[in-house]
C-alpha cells in the first residue's frame, strides 16, 4: 500500500486509529451484553464507554515490551477506564477481537468498492448509449472479423461489471460474521448471547461455528472475488490500450493540457493509465493465492494467517479501490474517434463481409464447402494486394451465376450488424433501454 496508488477513504479504514476504534467498540459492546446478563456490573460497562480511550503511540510502546498487540491495547484502555477495566474482555480471546475487527474492515471495504463499481457502471452506461450505433470493426485473434458497434463493446463491459457487483455483494455477505466464542470456540467462558449482541451492534452475523478463529474459507472467497474484479478491469484496460495503438486509434485516453507522454519524444500520447491498470490488476490477483493458503490452519488455531492478512487486507482493497476509480475516470473522459472506426471498417476492401456472401451463396443453392472455397478464392488476393472485394466477386462468373448485383450489394450492408443492437441493450440495461 503506497500513496501513489491509494485513495484517502479506503486508506483511513485500515489506519491504526480505525482498527483500535473497532477493537474498543467490540469490547464495549461485549461489556454491555455481559452487564445485561449480570456477569459484570452495569456501572463497569458504562465506565468503559464513558472513560474508554486509547493512544496508538502508547499501544505501540506497550506492545514493544509485551509482544502482544491485544494485551497492549487492553493495557492502554485500562489506563483510562480505571478499576472497572478488570471486567473488560471477560471470557474472550484475542481472535475474538482480531477476527471480528478484520471482518468488519472487509465489509466496510466492500461497501467502498461497491460504490466504486456503481460509478464505473454509470460511466459505462452513459458512454455505451452515446455510441450505441457507432459502427466499428470487431476483432477475433486481433484480426478484423465483422462489424459491431462501440456501444456494444462498452455494454459488454457493463454486463461484466454487473456480474462483478453481484459477486462482491456475495463476498461481503460471506465475510460479514462475528466470533466471540472464547478459547478454541466452545463458549466455555462467555455466553453466546454476548456474541449475538456484538454481532447485531456491528451489523454482522454470528459465526456458525468458530474454532477460536473464523474459518478462512470465507476470506479466501472474498479475496478471490477481488481478483476476479481486477481481471475484469484488466480486460477493459487491454481493450482500450489496443484501440489507442497508432495503427488503430479508435479510442484514446484523455490527454490533458500540459501533459507529457515521453521524456525523449514530444509527440507521444501513451495509454499510461490503462497500462497502469494492467499492472495493478496483477497485484490484486496475487493476493488471492495467500488468502486460499490461509484456509488450512493447524487444529483450532494458529497464526500463520495473521501476517498474511495484515498485508493483503489493506493492500488488496486499497489497490482495487484505486484501480476502479482510475478506470471510471478513463471511461468518463475517453476520447472516441468514429471517423477512424469508419476508416478501419473499410481497411480490408470489404473482406469483413465474407460471411454474408458465404451465406447468400448457400441460400442460392451452393454447398457450404463449395461456397466457402469460392469466397476464399476471391478474398485472398484482396488480402494480399488490396482492392475491392465486392468488385472481385462481381467479376467472378461463378458468383454471378448465383448472385446478381443487388444480392451482392445487400451482402455489404451494415444494417444486419446493427439490427439487434436494441435487443442486446435491453438485455444489458433493461427493457426500457433506448
Amino acid at each position: 500500500m503506497i500513496p501513489r496508488y491509494s485513495r484517502p477513504e479506503m486508506v483511513a479504514l485500515w489506519a491504526p486509529e480505525a482498527k483500535f476504534q473497532i477493537w474498543f467498540e467490540i469490547e464495549a459492546h461485549a461489556c454491555d451484553a455481559q452487564a445485561e446478563l449480570g456477569v459484570i456490573p452495569k456501572e463497569a460497562a458504562a465506565a468503559v464507554w464513558d472513560r474508554g480511550r486509547f493512544e496508538v503511540e502508547r499501544i505501540d510502546a506497550i506492545e514493544a515490551e509485551v509482544k502482544h498487540d491485544v494485551i497492549a491495547f487492553l493495557t492502554n484502555l485500562a489506563e483510562h477506564v480505571g478499576p472497572e477495566a478488570r471486567f473488560v474482555h471477560q471470557g474472550m480471546t484475542s481472535s475474538d477481537v482480531l477476527d471480528t475487527c478484520f471482518n468488519l474492515q472487509l465489509v466496510r471495504a466492500a461497501d467502498l468498492l461497491l460504490a466504486d463499481i456503481d460509478r464505473l457502471l454509470a460511466a459505462l452506461e452513459t458512454r455505451a448509449r452515446e455510441h450505441k450505433l457507432t459502427p466499428c470493426i470487431g476483432r477475433s485473434h486481433a484480426i478484423h472479423a465483422e462489424p459491431t458497434t462501440f456501444g456494444l463493446k462498452l455494454a459488454q463491459a457493463h454486463a461484466e461489471f454487473q456480474r462483478n457487483r453481484t459477486r462482491l455483494e456475495a463476498a461481503r455477505a460471506e465475510v460479514a460474521t462475528c466470533a466471540l466464542s472464547g478459547a478454541v470456540g466452545t463458549f466455555a467462558g462467555i455466553d453466546p448471547r454476548v456474541e449475538a449482541h456484538v454481532a447485531e451492534a456491528l451489523g454482522l452475523e454470528a459465526e456458525t461455528i468458530s474454532t477460536q478463529v473464523i474459518p478462512r474459507d470465507r476470506h479466501a472467497m472474498y479475496f478471490a472475488t477481488l481478483a476476479v474484479v481486477a481481471s475484469s478491469i484488466e480486460r477493459l484496460a487491454v481493450e482500450i490500450r489496443h484501440l489507442q495503438r497508432t495503427e488503430v486509434l479508435e479510442a484514446e485516453e484523455f490527454f490533458s493540457e500540459g501533459q507529457k507522454g515521453s521524456s525523449a519524444m514530444p509527440h507521444k500520447r501513451n495509454p499510461v493509465l490503462t497500462e497502469n491498470l494492467t499492472g495493478l490488476a496483477r497485484m490484486v490477483r496475487a493476493y488471492a493465492l495467500p488468502a486460499m493458503e490461509n484456509v488450512a490452519l493447524w487444529h483450532e488455531r494458529d497464526i500463520s494467517h495473521s501476517s498474511v492478512e495484515r498485508m493483503i487486507g489493506p493492500d488488496a482493497t486499497v489497490t482495487l479501490d484505486f484501480a476502479l476509480g482510475r478506470l471510471a475516470g478513463v471511461i468518463e473522459r475517453l476520447m472516441v474517434y468514429p471517423e477512424n472506426m469508419a476508416a478501419n471498417l473499410d481497411r480490408l476492401g470489404g473482406l469483413i463481409h465474407s460471411q454474408a456472401v458465404l451465406l447468400a451463396l448457400t441460400q442460392a443453392g451452393m454447398s457450404r464447402e463449395a461456397a466457402y472455397a469460392l469466397v476464399q478464392k476471391n478474398a485472398m488476393p484482396i488480402w494480399r494486394e488490396g482492392g475491392s472485394f465486392k468488385d472481385a466477386l462481381k467479376a467472378d462468373a461463378e458468383v454471378s451465376a448465383h448472385l446478381d448485383a443487388a444480392a451482392l450489394d445487400a451482402c455489404f450492408d451494415l444494417a444486419p450488424h446493427l439490427a439487434r443492437v436494441d435487443l442486446i441493450f435491453a438485455r444489458v440495461f433493461g427493457p426500457s433501454a433506448d
